[in-house]
């Protein structure tokens, strides 16, 4: 009885990120890139393990003190530098977001090596010290985030005052203000990314165009769950569909 008793609790306290079989196997495919270190392969949603990129609201300062969407950055040279190619990832785990933590690797190429390496990501220590000489070289050679000054993607999404700023250039006495924003904020976060998404009242993610005729009247307040698009596929893609008007 006492054995059972055991066995029972143990089971109950397993971690949620163990792999059954099934999920263990390698994963491959073509990739839809959902964000900096987030793929779709078929109906798999795997976060990339090792590495931890902003997500696609995070804003970052460029050269000249100027704010850009570096999120959106890291997804699309994630996009533009795998495209048409074949990813294989090896699972480790499942988060607590029900997404599969793998290692990939696209046509050959460890891919978080390269996000890490060409500054579009961070090495996540957290959880793994693999990446750091890549961390390093992006950081000396100011590549990509690098070149100006941000917040580590785990620290935005919990940020604060007192969050530290990295990065290579010396921030504007403003640039707390403006890292720890978002692109989901009431100003467009570039001229690229100005279509509009809200949430009406059956809890629907409803986007609107320039050409939508509610677009003007549409306040982009964080707090009523609004945020801005760069295009129609990123907005279908967060789940939200057109304004029937």
């Amino acid at each position: 009885m006492r054995k059972k008793f055991l066995l029972a609790i143990a089971v109950l306290f397993l971690p949620e990120f163990l792999l059954t079989p099934a999920e263990a196997a390698d994963i491959s495919g073509a990739a839809k890139i959902r964000d900096g270190d987030q793929i779709q392969i078929g109906a798999s949603r795997i976060r990339l393990g090792g590495i931890d990129a902003p997500s696609s609201d995070q804003l970052c300062l460029n050269t000249q003190g100027e704010r850009w969407t570096c999120g959106i950055a890291a997804r699309d040279e994630l996009l533009h530098h795998t495209e048409n190619k074949n990813w294989t990832c090896h699972s480790e785990r499942t988060d607590r977001r029900g997404r599969i933590v793998a290692r990939c690797e696209v046509d050959g190429e460890d891919i978080q090596k390269w996000l890490v390496k060409s500054g579009w990501a961070l090495a996540y220590t957290r959880f793994s010290h693999d990446y750091d000489a890549d961390e390093k070289a992006a950081r000396e050679a100011k590549a990509g985030m690098w070149q100006g000054a941000f917040i580590a993607p785990w620290d935005w999404r919990i940020r604060n005052k007192k969050t530290a700023i990295l990065g290579a250039t010396k921030p504007p006495p403003n640039a707390h203000a403006i890292l720890m924003a978002s692109a989901s904020g009431p100003v467009a976060p570039s001229p690229d990314c100005t279509i509009k998404g809200n949430v009406n009242s059956a809890g629907e993610c409803i986007y609107h165009t320039k050409q939508s005729r509610w677009y003007a009247q549409i306040k982009m307040q964080i707090s009523k769950g609004t945020r801005w698009f760069c295009s129609v596929e990123d907005a279908e893609a967060a789940g939200c569909r057109e304004t029937k008007r």
